[in-house]
């Protein structure tokens, strides 16, 4: 796999590189997870609807009591 860093010496261009290319892809990994999640909730919902329903329930129940 080729390395996706450039291959400057200097220790400042090549941290400040590394952040903004490690920060870039923590955020498309999290996007990654959780457009995974949100699949996973789906499939979940359509094999098992009476649980899926008995938990959309509770949480309109805990949304009603929420108090601002």
């Amino acid at each position: 796999m080729a390395d996706s860093q450039p291959s400057d010496d200097t220790p400042d261009a090549a941290s400040g590189a590394r952040e903004d290319g490690s920060d870039a892809a923590r955020r498309r990994r999290r996007a990654q997870f959780l457009r995974e999640l949100h699949e996973a909730k789906e499939l979940r919902a359509r094999v098992q609807p009476r649980r899926a329903r008995a938990a959309r329930m509770r949480q309109a129940v805990r949304m009603r009591t929420f108090r601002w």
